[in-house]
């Protein structure tokens, strides 16, 4: 299940940077998530300042 990122996003880029499968580029207004690289490992979540990546429901 992939992560997504949600209207919290201060575009930071840190989710970005530290994505192991390049599954983050940078959106408007906001960070977007690949669902089809993303292997839901959660580092995007730990470094998230906010909050903004959250699991799929």
């Amino acid at each position: 299940m992939a992560y997504y990122i949600n209207d919290d996003c201060v575009m930071c880029g840190s989710c970005k940077d530290e994505c192991p499968n390049q599954a983050i580029s940078e959106g408007d207004p906001k960070y977007i998530i690949d669902p089809n690289k993303c292997d839901d490992c959660g580092t995007c979540a730990e470094v998230c300042p906010v909050g903004a990546p959250q699991p799929m429901k």
